[in-house]
């Protein structure tokens, strides 16, 4: 494929270590002249993109299916499958993320503080670009195109090193970027892809603090520790997606029901579905009868505590599988859901905020008093009342794609757009002051 080189020749014509090497110093090249580029000139070359990827609908779907055949080969568990996976529906949406993005107004040169001075000095705060940023992601391929496209839009050059589960997918979307760039007479460098899936250009990758100003992983748990322990570039990360539903005593049924299963069911191996259910003591012999019948028929294992099951005893084909402390730290990314049954809202928030990932948290109740306190006293980046977590998304927030979603605390939080990929510098407007 075009621009497109192969493990082999990467690794047999130079060390790895030049090879990212030489992308961090290209990057660095054209993040300067990004930084300087027209909102329209970008416009221009992201929708440029969207045309491209619905014009090779069948040609990624190939290049995909030979992902998932060795996926699967490789016994590729059920829940990165789907992630790896590309339908046609999915690459329109694809398409229609980099056309929101180009949409979005430019955060570059937007003005966020402006104060003057006693001496007439006028001080004003203006959001830039953070410069070069490394992006390291498994198995979804459209992170490709989210990631190069909200970069590309807030002024930020781009280093993408996907898994090697997705290698023939990335690389045919690398392609299309790069022909999306010369289109308009913009540097291909601007976006990078490694590539090489060798473990090695990772290690790489992550001590280039000269040339890369931010490392954004985006995968399993395992993955994001290994970058966060050996990156001597700044890091925004979350670890994992234990979300948490909880249902109060004055939840309304019919929507108890609907946000338990779609927040579990509609897409279970991602991470802004629910691992956790937390249902207050005296609901319980309402909900979980009829929220148990309706997630058993879509094929949800559940995990309960003595209480829940306690509730549950009259729901036919129903298997008790006891939870366990440890149940409620993980992270299933499939059709399984803890179960536990609280005494009050206290209670609740407790135990989500001591089992959460701070990812994203529910309340349904009709009780506005106690969807504040919830949403006051869970210490999580994203809290909900009375809406599916599955909406915890770039996309579905207005932000056109989302680079990752960060627990993090400095710099950025929830779902990273446009404005969480800029930083800021002072500049000062004088007429001649001295000190």
């Amino acid at each position: 494929m075009k621009g497109v080189t192969s493990t082999k020749t990467a690794t047999d014509n130079e060390s790895i270590d030049s090879i990212v090497l030489s992308l961090g110093k290209k990057a660095q090249g054209a993040s300067r002249i990004l930084a300087t580029l027209t909102s329209q000139r970008k416009n221009d070359v992201l929708n440029s993109l969207a045309e491209l990827i619905e014009s090779r609908v069948e040609s990624l779907l190939e290049e995909n299916q030979k992902d998932l055949q060795l996926g699967r080969e490789s016994g590729l568990s059920k829940a990165l499958l789907d992630r790896l996976t590309f339908t046609p529906e999915r690459i329109e949406s694809m398409a229609e993320g980099v056309r929101q993005v180009a949409a979005l107004p430019d955060p570059v040169g937007e003005e966020i503080e402006r104060t003057v001075r006693p001496n007439g000095l006028d001080i004003r705060k203006v959001r830039v670009p953070i410069g070069v940023i490394g992006i390291i992601y498994e198995s979804r391929p459209n992170v490709t195109i989210d990631c190069a496209a909200l970069c590309f839009k807030s002024g930020n050059a781009c280093i993408l090193r996907g898994g090697k589960e997705a290698f023939h997918t990335n690389s045919a979307l690398a392609a299309l970027i790069r022909d999306a760039l010369q289109l308009h007479d913009v540097p291909i460098s601007a976006v990078q892809i490694i590539p090489t899936t060798d473990r090695a250009a990772l290690n790489a990758l992550l001590r280039l603090d000269e040339y890369i100003h931010c490392i954004i992983p985006r995968g399993g748990e395992g993955l994001i520790r290994f970058v966060a322990e050996n990156s001597l570039i700044p890091v925004i990360k979350h670890y994992k997606g234990v979300c948490c539903l909880y249902l109060d005593k004055d939840a309304d049924p019919d929507m108890a029901e609907s946000i338990t299963v779609n927040g579990k069911v509609q897409r279970p191996g991602v991470c802004n579905s629910i691992e956790n259910l937390f249902v207050h003591s005296e609901a319980a012999g309402s909900l979980l009868p009829r929220i148990a019948n309706a997630l058993l028929e879509k094929g949800v294992e559940l995990r309960t505590d003595s209480a829940s099951e306690g509730f549950l005893l009259g729901v036919k084909g129903i298997s008790f599988n006891p939870l366990t402390e440890e149940d409620l730290y993980e992270e299933y990314l499939d059709l399984i859901l803890a179960v536990k049954v609280v005494s009050d809202i206290d209670e609740a928030i407790s135990s989500i905020n001591k089992y959460s990932s701070s990812h994203s948290d529910c309340i349904v109740t009709k009780n506005e008093a106690a969807a504040r306190k919830f949403l006051a006293e869970v210490d999580s980046a994203t809290v909900f009342w009375n809406a599916s977590t599955r909406f915890n998304d770039g996309f579905e927030f207005g932000l056109g794609a989302e680079i990752g979603t960060s627990t993090d605390r400095l710099h950025a939080r929830g779902p990273m757009g446009l404005r969480e990929l800029t930083t800021y510098k002072y500049q000062i407007f004088g007429n001649g002051q001295i000190k």
